[in-house]
């Protein structure tokens, strides 16, 4: 029989940020029946890993009060199923109203987000400083991108992680539009891409010859 996993009492403080939003040492400390000290340095190792924020609140007399909250990096441990549910609603949008809708999302899509990278990289004169900007913007959009250069005016863009995978894998025009975007955008003399996750590959890879 598997030995049962217990959480640690940084998981424990996690989880009951989230489930009461926010809390003080005190109260922390009357929760997990541990020493006020032991919960501040767990609470110090959090913030420092910004998982968890504090805000003082002024009291009539004596020091101001921390209250402890969990920050955007703390909630995003928790499990969430917005792709999932994205899935659903596209194939009901093709149910009800046909494939031609749902390209139609795709492609408004597509040219929101053209508008979006193409004002970014409009100031970016070189080809190599577009290329930058590119993976940037994807990597805040959590693509985990890298990119190198291969050859004079050749480059290779790869995207460790793909955001939409779930999407992708039954609405293939999601990668379409995707390379269309960037062909919209860095207007390169050739870009393709060279190997897909959604096709099973390890990663996003796109070749582009400006």
């Amino acid at each position: 029989m598997a030995e049962k996993t217990t959480a640690t009492t940084k998981d424990r403080i996690l989880e009951l940020l989230k489930i009461e939003v926010k809390m003080t040492v005190k109260e922390l400390t009357g929760r997990l029946n541990i020493t006020h000290m032991a919960v501040r340095k767990h609470l110090s190792i959090l913030e420092k890993d910004a998982l968890v924020y504090a805000k003082e609140i002024k009291q009539p007399m004596g020091r101001p009060l921390q209250i402890y909250s969990l920050t955007e990096k703390g909630e995003r441990l928790f499990p969430k199923n917005y792709e999932g549910i994205t899935v659903e609603f596209l194939h009901d949008i093709n149910d009800l109203h046909g494939e031609e809708s749902v390209h139609a999302l795709f492609k408004k899509r597509e040219q929101r987000l053209t508008k979006e990278y193409s004002t970014r990289t409009s100031a970016k004169k070189s080809a190599a400083g577009k290329i930058t900007e590119i993976v940037t913007i994807q990597n805040e959009k959590g693509y985990m991108a890298t990119a190198r250069q291969i050859a004079d005016d050749t480059f290779e863009l790869v995207e460790h992680n793909c955001p939409i995978l779930a999407i992708a894998k039954d609405f293939q025009i999601a990668c379409n539009c995707e390379t269309q975007l960037l062909k919209n955008v860095l207007k390169a003399e050739h870009i393709s891409r060279t190997s897909c996750k959604s096709d099973g590959d390890d990663h996003c890879r796109f070749c582009i010859k400006f």
